[in-house]
């Protein structure tokens, strides 16, 4: 990402949020994108692939709180014409270069310390100096996705993931060059960046478009990775999902993800996590939910209910006598697992059961019910309350 492009671009309008958006908002667009653009949907759409680019690019700066302060703060500071310099300032051919701002020049005994290049470095990963010396490059980051089976997502799971992605090659050990002596790009002097002016007295810094970034060229070009160092590579990783994860939850796993260049630190995987359906239970939050069928009998006299429970003993709870259908019961601790490692409850619903065919002593025991209540209007007060209106 150049100083230019991350001044312009507009992160909150790529996910579509507002500049407030909360946390859990921005999350919520991401997904929805996401699933909308991703590669595996999207085959041979290099626009969609482009897009999907363009969408984890946002939120990988608005997903992080440290990263979205700085990108607020860089884009009030320069987005609207911060900084430009004055009628004083060198008589009107004064040069503004950026990188002086980003490397923390104190010659001039300003005093800025390290530079608002503090302010950017994690967004560059390339800190607030500047030299001639090759900087080392962070490796890119993965994306990846996994189904579980509801009672995985609710225990937790380790589960193998096939990756590939870009790595140092192996043929020329990541120096591009055939003979492993690649020279120093003369362009950007080994530096990965080149200034160009941007009018209003600004320099802007892009990628050296002789080295491709990299800050070395391959005199020889490895006939592998045709001079760029690096390779495709594929690589299978047994991941850990914590216990609790819900459908559509994206899981970070920090320095997953592709090796970096020149001693840089490794990218990070981002696992998109899917949760398949039970066939008896259901989830709401961090409590589980269940539909238990109980009689006639049981609702009216009440009684004890054995319940199912995911994955350990039944449990048995105590029906109160005239419990209504729907009625709803909870059996704490027999949840999803938190953050904390406590458990949420499991949400027991009642469902009355009625039978569909009555014979013999049962019919006959019905029929003196309903003798015996036959003085009993359950629909009184619905036609009263109708009158009312």
């Amino acid at each position: 990402m150049s100083t230019k492009d991350f001044i312009e671009k507009d992160y909150y309008k790529v996910l579509g949020v507002p500049k407030d958006a909360t946390e859990a908002e921005i999350k919520k667009a991401y997904r929805k994108l996401a699933r909308e653009f991703h590669p595996d949907a999207n085959k041979g759409n290099a626009k969609a692939e482009e897009r999907f680019k363009e969408i984890s690019e946002a939120n990988d700066v608005l997903g992080d709180a440290k990263k979205r302060k700085e990108y607020d703060e860089a884009r009030a500071l320069f987005g609207n014409g911060g900084f430009r310099p004055g009628p004083g300032a060198g008589g009107g051919n004064f040069n503004f270069d950026l990188g002086d701002l980003f490397g923390g020049n104190t010659q001039s005994g300003g005093g800025f310390g390290g530079g608002i290049g503090d302010v950017f470095g994690g967004l560059f990963n390339r800190g607030g100096a500047t030299g001639t010396r090759t900087q080392p490059r962070r490796g890119q980051d993965i994306e990846s996705e996994v189904t579980l089976s509801f009672t995985e997502a609710i225990e937790g799971a380790t589960v193998p993931l096939r990756m590939s992605s870009q790595a140092p090659c192996k043929a020329c050990s990541g120096t591009g060059d055939k003979n492993g002596t690649p020279r120093v790009c003369p362009t950007c002097v080994g530096t990965g960046q080149v200034a160009r002016g941007s009018g209003g007295g600004f320099s802007l810094t892009d990628p050296c478009p002789d080295c491709k970034g990299r800050g070395l060229i391959a005199e020889h070009p490895c006939l592998e990775c045709k001079g760029s160092g690096r390779a495709k590579s594929s690589r299978t990783m047994q991941v850990r999902i914590p216990a609790g994860v819900t459908d559509g939850q994206r899981i970070r796993l920090r320095g997953k993800g592709a090796p970096g260049e020149r001693g840089g630190p490794a990218g990070d995987l981002y696992v998109m996590v899917h949760v398949g359906e039970h066939p008896v239970f259901g989830r709401k939050g961090d409590n589980l939910t269940v539909t238990v069928p109980v009689t006639f009998a049981e609702a009216a006299l009440g009684g004890e209910v054995r319940v199912p429970t995911l994955g350990g003993p039944a449990v048995t709870l105590k029906l109160p006598p005239g419990t209504p259908n729907g009625r709803t019961m909870r059996a704490r601790g027999k949840g999803a697992v938190r953050k904390d490692g406590t458990r949420g409850d499991l949400l027991v619903t009642v469902e009355v059961s009625v039978p569909t065919d009555v014979s013999g002593k049962a019919r006959d025991a019905l029929e003196a019910y309903r003798e015996a209540t036959a003085g009993e209007d359950p629909r009184a007060e619905l036609f009263e309350a109708a009158k009312g209106e």
